[in-house]
């Protein structure tokens, strides 16, 4: 028959012996614990815990009698433990060792160093990422060529397939988007060119600023909200999957079936975004120019034929594929990056969306300021 748990404790002048007995288990600790937390301590008081009448006892039964003995020494008593047989010694011991310790207070930060040491964190961090992503884009390059010495390598049903997705799935939010961006510039532009009476130079000022450089861009902006994160989550996912592993065991190349299919997707689907961006924004533009203008769909059309000239079309769609081989470089890249946490899909599918639209931004304003200093 177990013996119940008790307590006794006896005193004699600054010394206390505190006398265990029974079983000092997990079902016990809720009637022990009361009887030990009713003893005080005062400095330089000595306590005797006398463990020789324990019959049982498990992990739970001596950290409690641990959580008293430190609590009292760190209160300055003398703790002495005594009549412990080898088990128990043995478990008191091993729960001593592990015994969580006190936490640190940590020092007040200084708001500058602390704010110095955060930038050489970010620097050293972006060093890295700059690193990875040159290597990245080098490897990339190198089997863009490989593709084109060995066309036949080229994963055509796959490229097709990303193709529609990436391509004709972005189709009508581009249109709606490039109609309302045509209709925004024309109206803005009709209330000042009414002013003046030059009501038929709203041609030249929907047809070259959407043609030349609102349609792509705003194209670019929004295949990059939509491929570039898809890109990246799929290729993530592929990871954490171990996929992308179990295909390079297998002898079969991540950057033929994942990097070049999106690749090639995106240069070859973009410019055709951008043709139908520019045909649905003119048309916007005609739609306002008509009903706040007067000036016809035939007007329309014969002055742009007449004082437009066709390299506006043309430095539109040639801007297209380098935002495509931008967009799908980042979303792939990022993509790898994508460690065995699904926190770091977001986090990375995030920070995808981000950059993709930062450069394709950076590269168009790049690409205007030398065209415009070439005279084009």
């Amino acid at each position: 028959m177990k013996k119940i748990p008790s307590l006794q404790v006896t005193q004699n002048n600054e010394s206390f012996n505190v006398i265990l007995q029974g079983t000092w288990v997990k079902e016990s600790i809720q009637k022990l614990e009361p009887a030990l937390s009713a003893l005080t301590c005062k400095p330089n008081t000595h306590y005797t815990f006398d463990l020789s009448g324990i019959s049982e006892f498990d992990t739970h039964g001596i950290m409690l009698i641990l959580h008293y003995v430190k609590k009292f020494e760190a209160q300055q008593c003398s703790i002495n433990k005594v009549g412990a047989n080898e088990s128990l010694e043995k478990l008191l011991t091993i729960c001593e060792q592990h015994y969580p310790q006190e936490k640190i207070v940590e020092k007040k930060e200084i708001f500058l160093l602390s704010y110095l040491e955060n930038v050489g964190k970010d620097m050293f961090q972006g060093y890295k990422t700059l690193s990875s992503f040159f290597s990245f884009t080098g490897e990339l390059t190198h089997y863009v060529i490989a593709a084109f010495l060995k066309p036949l390598n080229i994963r055509l049903k796959a490229t097709l397939y990303h193709i529609e997705q990436s391509g004709a799935g972005a189709l009508p939010i581009i249109l709606l988007t490039s109609f309302l961006i045509g209709i925004v510039i024309a109206y803005q532009g009709a209330t000042q060119l009414e002013k003046f009476g030059a009501n038929i130079f709203i041609v030249e000022m929907v047809t070259i600023s959407a043609v030349r450089e609102l349609a792509p861009l705003l194209t670019a902006i929004v295949v990059a909200g939509r491929s570039s994160s898809a890109y990246t989550a799929q290729i993530g996912v592929m990871k954490i999957t171990d996929e992308v592993d179990a295909m390079s065991a297998m002898g079969f190349s991540p950057w033929n079936f994942l990097v070049l299919p999106r690749l090639f997707a995106l240069i070859l689907s973009l410019p055709l975004l951008v043709f139908f961006a520019d045909v649905v924004s003119v048309f916007g533009g005609m739609v306002i120019a008509s009903t706040k203008l007067d000036v016809s769909f035939v007007e329309f059309i014969d002055r742009i034929k007449q004082t437009v000239a066709l390299k506006h079309l043309i430095i539109g769609l040639i801007k297209a594929p380098i935002f495509g081989c931008i967009i799908a470089t980042i979303g792939c890249f990022r993509g790898f990056q994508i460690d065995s946490s699904t926190e770091s899909v977001g986090k990375y599918t995030t920070i995808s969306v981000v950059n993709a639209i930062f450069w394709v931004i950076a590269i168009d304003a790049i690409i205007s300021v030398l065209l415009t200093e070439l005279g084009l």
